[in-house]
């Protein structure tokens, strides 16, 4: 490209040759090759002042890390035989000119500039080795930014690259130049320079006339300080030290726990796994800003102040590593484990049955892996009792209250089942083999708590089976109510052995029993023969589902003011569990009793299915419900015509489903008006009406002179035979989803404190799980590689939601007495980490940043934030020589970074040219910036000038 200054050449107007001809004249003023390079930085920066800030974000503006409005753009350059890189760093919003937190690169922390351009050679280092060559590319840089009238300061690196070295120089659009020199000292710092006083002095020197002056004038030179402290690693050894601490101070301000135990002990998922701490220490900030300093001795009494009396305290966490570049989190936590449950779900598909994979003679598949290796049995022994533990019991009401959200068919964590899968995760890898023997062994001892009679541990003993949970999960509930229903059996069978003779002697009269006799009867039987010891009372005929709560005899007291002409059907009621106070026969006028009635037989998902089925197949005409239910209607029809021999069936429709008697409402109700005037429903009036045609098919038969609707000897057999025949692929799905509501039940139970993200990310967890989790409640499972896929993809956000509920959890333990500070952190991180999640198999290394932001502390949070900065102890050598001052509970800072400034007035300056015409507007003559510990110290000076 030509220089702005190259001559244009005008073609004459009767000349032909068109003006693309002269866009490619070279101007042969331009002589030498380094002019040359001088007009080709003027073009570039040119061009990129032409486009200005939004521009150049179209035109390919790189973003940098640690800034959200802060970009750079580059070009190359080639000067003989080097290529340079030159590129402009800029800001897209103005703000401060200074800002302890608002930094975007290394150069602005050193000479406060805010735009800048800095170029160095196209080589490993990027530094400028040689002097000469340093200065020449920075005179380069300065023609050509004056040429475009730029008033951007211009850097070139220097010396080694390990000492971030750089000189520099700017135009500020006066006569004055700012030169700018920066470099740094890896060790054997001087002892003057570790502290403040000498620091000061150094800042002094560089613009006093002699030493003298430092006695005799009170130079007014502006200071602001940041210091950076961090906390000791929250590892073993630092953890029992701050145990230490905190009992012997008697206060523990941040939470943590005492007795040496780990961060994770009393968490919801430390029964399966210890987690790494996600939180490895803080960093904390204090910032002094605009200070005024006359003399060195008001430095030594800043140096000796506390950190307590910065102006601004700022928080930032530092977070393990796993966090920040290990896509797929803790590999030790749930979702790792899932991970392999999922790889043994695909692999349960190569064999038949679950022996295929344990047996030896059978050795399965070919492609099991040798390192696929069956646990020991004192492992397996020891899961199964635990799982099997007789102290274990489920409380009914315990179980209704966990009931199975979103729709996911697995079971309640504090189940059998639930338990299984959480154990089985943690067993020999969790591989397919070690699955298939433990689930056999597991089999065996259900079936031995079966034939012995032993209570079934971890499941409910009653209530109906929740549908909704997963097939296995309901044929161990159904199990357990056939377990308790048999020990009641046997205990009533032998109760009953002594006055089996008598009962034998009875005759047939005395057997049929009246009011006095059915109500002595034993109220807590079982289906087995008798009666439940309960009256049944059923909803009205629209609920589908017969209710198992039944009222008692209390509730139909016998009044000992009976009408005295009841008729002689009273010596023949059989199984009356009492009278219904206000209501009586229709035509005989004799009071109403309510009857004992059986109780509905227990159904699991696939024997209803199996009626369904067999409705379909014989074209049946019923409703498909009511078919359902027509034996347990029979049967209540039977029990009610037994307590009630003279009643018809608008006696019994008006105490089973009262909705369907429809009473005159201009009927007023007395003794002397009877009967009531009403009359049934309209789909009770139908003359195909079902109940009807049962009621009259229906005989008088007690609850206890009937088969029981329940076979509880039956129905357990039918259990462990489904358990033994179980399908490897069947099992597998099962525990597949059982295992995912499990783990995430698990971690739901942990406490976080108040992180609203944090509740709505598990909440969103479910709502994932659902759908990717329902291809596996289908009856007809295949190795579907998507399926597959998408498990796997569910094990990768699972794992993500686990790093976010480690982390929270992590804040809200260290900062329980701040819990406004753990809010606000755990916000940011929740920011920082979210884009990074995805669900994808494959690692996105396209967003990769650094964590680096900082919460303000208040001054009521101060203390807490103090306390995690425990004393040093005897054991930590490298703290035990403090160089520095500034100590916070005996930690000297990390990092110390100290700006000094001068304000002056440019024309009184020494430096100023004699005759030159400047404002008198002071402005920052001189500028130092000085950051490093005892063993490393960086410096950098910038300097207003008119040489």
């Amino acid at each position: 490209m030509e220089s702005s200054s190259s001559p244009k050449v005008e073609p004459d107007a009767d000349d032909d040759v068109s003006e693309e001809v002269f866009e490619h004249f070279d101007d042969f003023t331009i002589a030498s090759s380094w002019e040359r390079f001088i007009s080709k930085i003027e073009a570039i920066c040119r061009l990129w002042m032409a486009d200005g800030p939004n521009n150049l974000l179209e035109k390919g503006a790189i973003p940098l890390e640690n800034s959200k409005n802060s970009y750079k753009i580059k070009s190359e350059l080639q000067y003989d035989v080097k290529s340079y890189c030159m590129e402009y760093y800029f800001e897209t919003k103005t703000g401060k000119s200074f800002d302890w937190n608002s930094t975007f690169h290394d150069l602005q922390l050193c000479f406060g500039v805010k735009e800048f351009l800095l170029i160095a050679p196209q080589s490993a280092s990027g530094v400028v080795l040689d002097a000469p060559e340093a200065s020449k590319l920075l005179s380069a840089v300065a023609i050509a930014l004056s040429n475009s009238s730029s008033l951007w300061p211009a850097f070139v690196p220097v010396h080694d690259p390990s000492r971030k070295a750089y000189i520099g120089i700017q135009n500020t659009g006066t006569a004055f130049t700012r030169r700018f020199e920066a470099d740094r000292i890896g060790s054997q710092v001087p002892l003057s320079l570790m502290h403040l006083e000498g620091l000061y002095q150094l800042f002094v020197s560089k613009f006093a006339y002699c030493t003298d002056d430092l006695d005799k004038h009170l130079i007014k030179v502006e200071f602001a300080m940041k210091l950076t402290y961090r906390t000791l690693p929250y590892d073993d050894d630092n953890i029992k030290d701050i145990d230490v601490q905190n009992t012997k101070s008697g206060k523990n301000l941040t939470g943590e726990s005492s007795n040496e135990r780990l961060w994770d002990d009393d968490c919801s998922w430390s029964e399966w796994y210890s987690s790494e701490d996600p939180v490895k220490g803080f960093e904390l900030i204090a910032i002094w800003s605009e200070k005024t300093v006359e003399s060195s001795m008001k430095m030594e009494e800043v140096e000796n102040a506390s950190p307590h009396e910065a102006e601004k305290w700022f928080i930032s966490p530092s977070f393990a590593p796993y966090l920040l570049e290990y896509s797929h989190g803790n590999q030790f936590g749930f979702a790792s484990a899932l991970h392999l449950l999922v790889d043994a779900f695909e692999m349960s598909f190569e064999a038949q049955f679950l022996e295929d994979f344990v047996s030896a003679e059978s050795p399965g598949p070919d492609n099991l892996k040798s390192s696929m290796v069956i646990p020991p049995p004192t492992v397996r022994d020891r899961v199964l009792k635990e799982l099997f533990d007789e102290g274990v019991q489920l409380i009914d009401s315990a179980y209704d209250e966990h009931k199975t959200p979103q729709a996911i068919k697995g079971a309640p964590l504090e189940t059998l089942f639930a338990q299984f899968c959480l154990h089985s995760l943690w067993v020999g890898n969790c591989h397919i083999r070690a699955i298939a023997a433990l689930w056999i062994e597991f089999v065996q001892e259900v079936r031995w708590c079966w034939e012995e009679s032993q209570l079934l541990p971890r499941m409910p003993v009653n209530g109906s089976i929740d549908l909704s949970t997963c097939l296995i999960n309901q044929k161990l509930h159904m199990l357990a109510v056939c377990i308790k229903k048999k020990r009641e059996w046997n205990e009533d069978h032998r109760e009953c052995m002594g006055s089996e003779d008598q009962i034998d002697d009875m005759t047939e009269e005395e057997s049929a029993v009246g009011d006095d006799t059915s109500s002595m009867q034993t109220q807590n039987e079982d289906f087995s023969g008798k009666f439940t010891g309960e009256p049944r009372s059923f909803p009205t005929s629209r609920d589908l589902h017969y209710s198992d709560t039944a009222s008692t005899v209390g509730q139909y007291p016998v009044k000992d003011n009976l009408l005295n002409g009841e008729k002689s059907s009273d010596q023949t009621r059989r199984g009356s569990a009492g009278v219904i106070d206000s209501m009586m026969l229709l035509k005989s006028y004799q009071r109403m009793h309510a009857p004992y009635t059986q109780e509905a037989p227990l159904m699991t998902e696939d024997m209803y299915e199996e009626r369904l089925q067999a409705l379909e197949a014989s074209n049946g005409s019923f409703n498909y419900f009511a078919q359902l239910e027509r034996v347990i209607l029979t049967s209540d029809m039977a029990a009610f015509k037994a307590a009630n021999p003279d009643a018809i069936f608008e006696d019994f429709i008006r105490w089973h489903s009262p909705a369907d008697w429809l009473e005159d409402p201009m009927f007023e109700k007395s003794k002397d008006n009877w009967p009531p005037r009403g009359h049934l429903s309209k789909r009770m009036s139908e003359s195909d009406n079902l109940w009807r045609e049962l009621w009259d098919r229906a005989h008088a038969l007690a609850a206890s002179e009937k088969k029981p609707l329940f076979d509880p000897n039956r129905e357990g057999e039918k259990v462990i035979h489904y358990l033994e025949t179980l399908r490897p692929h069947q099992l597998l799905a099962q525990m597949v989803c059982t295992a995912f509501l499990a783990a995430a039940d698990t971690l739901n139970k942990t406490s976080y404190g108040e992180l609203k993200q944090m509740e709505t990310k598990m909440q969103q967890l479910y709502l994932t799980m659902a759908p990717a989790l329902k291809p596996l409640e289908a009856n007809r499972l295949s190795a579907d590689s998507e399926t597959i896929e998408d498990l796997k993809r569910l094990c990768v956000v699972f794992g993500h939601v686990e790093n976010l509920l480690s982390v929270a959890t992590s804040l809200h333990r260290k900062l329980v007495q701040a819990p406004r500070l753990a809010v606000e952190i755990f916000r940011d991180f929740y920011s920082f980490y979210i884009p990074r999640m995805g669900t994808g198999l494959e690692e996105d290394y396209s967003n990769k940043k650094e964590f680096d932001k900082k919460q303000i502390v208040w001054n009521n949070e101060r203390e807490v934030v103090s306390s995690m900065f425990v004393p040093p102890t005897a054991n930590q050598s490298w703290r035990k020589v403090f160089s520095m001052g500034n100590l916070l509970n005996g930690h000297e800072p990390m990092v110390r970074e100290i700006i000094f400034s001068l304000h002056d007035g440019v024309s009184n300056n020494h430096y100023a040219a004699p005759n030159a015409s400047v404002s008198e507007q002071e402005i920052d003559t001189y500028r130092m910036y000085i950051c490093g510990t005892s063993n490393d110290l960086r410096v950098s000076l910038s300097v207003v000038s008119c040489d």
